[in-house]
């Protein structure tokens, strides 16, 4: 008897790229732009840094704790759609009302915001089975991040449009994610857990902490999971660190060749902006190229390409070099970034047993946050030595923070050699684990 071919309706596909782009304008909208803006009208550019710091490796704190326990709850429910609607609301509801109280209130909706967003990425990305074959995972992954990159446009957008208004901005940024959103709960259509297990039982949560526990020490079962985290919290740390402090770099790389600090903005604004437009094309292209070659070879490539970004990047500051090779960096960052996550979801999902998406993916998202909250310190380690001890130029001392990030990409390279993506056979692995017991 054979199976019949799984029929995968374009509307879900399509629907579930929009929520891609429904996440983005939040990411962009704000944690990159506005709620950092927001917090320095409110304490002061000299406190800004140090509080904005603080407030984000809090709640990206809580969430690298709950990302284990969040994917292996759905893990056991009958449908994970549920899950995703109900971060989706959390995100939105929170977003909506920030800056209507005082700065402490704003804080706290802000932490309830990121996780409702971070959760809902999670279980979105989880969800990628439902809406992909083995064929064309690559393609629609790809075709997902690159689009996806749309919503940082309509989250700069935004701020022309309510200029200074900063509780219209929030309100219309949780409108927008919410609607965009919709089409995905709807019309994504999950085949559904067989065998669904309590959820919201103390038993139930203390053996999926145990069950990730049992993960993370069974490298026989899994061949090739704890090597590929690890290496993976080497080249995100860099990567999204470079990211967090592009802006700042440029304006320095500006100062220094004679324009001034509004000048420098401006000019950072653009070099973001030709960041995005390239990581658009570098998410589709690079979805095709994962299904010719693989995830492995293909984030191989890209992590070659972030190597070469970082050096020309970090030759910028040390040598001087004219502002207009950060057009180049941003070009090759943005390719880059479009890049890796079209590639590193479709590898995570080789190393993961079909009955366990959940859990696994909330180890992937767990060392992603691991990075957010390790990078910016490695980072304002590096430029405290550097310049507050050693008395070296801002921008020389940024250019060394940026070899260090260099160096972690290295390490990851390394760390991620000897991790194939051939398809595993997950009974036939489970099976000589219960022998070997």
């Amino acid at each position: 008897m054979t199976d019949t071919p799984r029929i995968i309706r374009r509307s879900a596909v399509v629907s579930w790229i929009l929520y891609d782009v429904a996440n983005v304008i939040f990411t962009m909208g704000v944690l990159s732009l506005y709620f950092p803006v927001f917090v320095r009208e409110r304490v002061g550019a000299a406190r800004a840094d140090s509080v904005l710091g603080a407030v984000t490796s809090v709640a990206m704190g809580l969430m690298f704790l709950l990302s284990p326990l969040l994917g292996a709850m759905t893990d056991r429910a009958r449908r994970r759609m549920p899950f995703l609607i109900w971060a989706t609301l959390i995100a939105c509801g929170a977003t909506a009302v920030m800056t209507r109280g005082p700065f402490w209130m704003t804080v706290i909706l802000f932490v309830i915001a990121n996780g409702g967003y971070q959760a809902g990425v999670q279980f979105y990305d989880s969800m990628l089975p439902e809406v992909s074959t083995e064929e064309n995972r690559g393609r629609i992954n790809g075709l997902a991040v690159g689009l996806g990159y749309l919503g940082s446009y309509i989250a700069v957008g935004l701020g022309f449009l309510f200029p200074g208004d900063k509780t219209s901005v929030f309100q219309a940024i949780a409108l927008l994610f919410l609607l965009i959103a919709l089409p995905c709960f709807f019309l994504v259509q999950e085949r559904g857990n067989p065998n669904p297990r309590p959820i919201f039982r103390l038993s139930a949560i203390i053996e999926a902490v145990g069950e990730t526990f049992k993960t993370l020490k069974s490298g026989r079962r899994f061949p090739g999971l704890l090597r590929f985290l690890i290496g993976r919290a080497f080249y995100t740390d860099a990567i999204n660190t470079v990211i967090a402090f592009m802006t700042l770099y440029t304006v320095n790389v500006a100062i220094g060749t004679g324009l001034s600090a509004e000048a420098g903005e401006a000019r950072a604004k653009l070099v973001l902006t030709s960041a995005i437009t390239t990581a658009i094309l570098g998410g589709v292209l690079w979805g095709y190229v994962v299904d010719r070659i693989g995830p492995k070879k293909t984030l191989n490539i890209i992590l070659s390409c972030w190597l070469a970004t970082f050096a020309l990047a970090a030759c910028i500051g040390l040598f001087r070099l004219p502002i207009s090779w950060l057009y180049v960096v941003a070009c090759g960052a943005g390719m880059s970034l479009g890049g890796t996550w079209a590639a590193d979801r479709p590898y995570m999902l080789r190393l993961t047993p079909p009955d366990r998406v959940g859990e696994f993916y909330g180890l992937y998202s767990m060392v992603g946050r691991f990075s957010a909250v390790t990078g910016p310190a490695l980072w304002g380690l590096t430029t405290y030595v550097t310049v507050e001890r050693m008395g070296m130029p801002v921008l020389t001392g940024q250019a060394f923070a940026i070899l260090i990030l260099l160096a972690m990409v290295v390490a990851g390279v390394v760390i991620l050699r000897p991790v194939t993506d051939e398809p595993r056979d997950w009974a036939a692995l489970a099976h000589a684990d219960e022998g070997v017991r």
